[in-house]
Formats: structure tokens, C-alpha cells, sequence
């Protein structure tokens, strides 16, 4: 296939695992795009309090940061919850048809489908409707076999070692 096709060839990236690193690789590649001129959309399924990524979008303004949950998700209603993430769905798919973006990142779409709050065909549908060139990034614990099959990279964080084993709690610009 000759070169300048293929750099037009949008793959399907997965960052799985139960390791530390999964958004903040999607972020990294984010940043990446944005600077040689790709248009970024990231939405965020489920996450918690304000994270230092918000902020710094908020402030910056690299790329497109979409939460439509404004609360934190471990703290709401199964009905509230289930709202929000099906309302990201929604805007998760008229985001990929709208020709507005070269990569659109679903951060922690595996947590909703691992806590009933998407189907794996929901999710499966999202894959089936991005375009061609647009790169899609899927992260997440957990990832289902049927979404690693179908995708170009998949890239497992294992955890070997982690600060919350000797009780250190999750620290603001670290793991938030």
C-alpha cells in the first residue's frame, strides 16, 4: 500500500488492563495529535472528581474534553449513572459521523460496559460507524475479546506494583 494511503488509514487503538496509565496514554496521544494539527475529541465515561486534565483543557484549550457526567460517577444513582452514559453514547456516535474530528478517544467506556452501564454491541455499533480515517482509542479495564480482536493496537497495563497497595490514596496531577 503506498505510504501517503496509509498515513489516511484510521485504526482502532485499545489501552486495557488493570494497570496505572491507561487515560494518561490516551492523553499523551491527544497531545500528540493536537500538535501536528489532528482535531481531538476525548469523552469520558465514568471518572471522579475534577481531574487535572479538566483543568488544564479548561484552561488551554488543546483539544475537545467532553464529561457529560459533571458529578462524580462512583458517588451517583445506577439511574443517574446509566443516564449520563447512555447520553455519552449518543454524543459518542454523532461524533464519529460528524466529520469534525481525526480522533475521538472513549475514555473508560470498558468500566461503563463492565458495570452494565453499555452493551458490548453499543459498543461494537461505535466501532462499525467510525469513518475510515478517523483513529479511535478505547480505554478501559477489562477490555471484551470480540473489541481486541477487531482492533489494530491493543496495549495491556499490568500492575506489578502500585502505591494504593501501602495505602497511599490517589494524589491531584498523579492519578487525578
Amino acid at each position: 500500500m503506498d505510504s501517503s494511503l496509509q498515513n489516511k488509514k484510521g485504526l482502532i487503538q485499545v489501552y486495557t488492563g488493570d494497570g496505572k496509565g491507561k487515560t494518561t496514554a490516551a492523553l499523551g496521544l491527544a497531545l500528540r495529535a493536537t500538535g501536528q494539527g489532528l482535531r481531538v475529541l476525548f469523552i469520558q465515561f465514568i471518572k471522579g472528581r475534577l481531574s487535572g486534565e479538566h483543568r488544564f483543557v479548561n484552561q488551554y484549550h488543546p483539544f475537545e474534553l467532553v464529561k457529560l457526567n459533571q458529578s462524580d460517577s462512583f458517588s451517583q444513582s445506577r439511574e443517574t449513572l446509566e443516564s449520563a452514559v447512555r447520553e455519552s453514547v449518543a454524543y459518542a456516535e454523532k461524533a464519529l459521523l460528524s466529520g469534525k474530528y481525526d480522533l475521538v478517544i472513549l475514555d473508560e467506556i470498558f468500566v461503563a460496559l463492565n458495570l452494565g452501564l453499555v452493551t458490548l454491541e453499543n459498543i461494537l455499533e461505535l466501532i462499525d460507524k467510525k469513518p475510515e480515517a478517523m483513529e479511535l482509542v478505547l480505554t478501559g479495564r477489562s477490555a471484551p475479546q470480540e473489541i481486541i480482536q477487531r482492533a489494530d493496537l491493543v496495549t495491556e497495563m499490568r500492575a506489578i506494583k502500585h502505591p494504593f497497595q501501602q495505602g497511599i490514596v490517589a494524589r491531584p496531577g498523579i492519578e487525578y
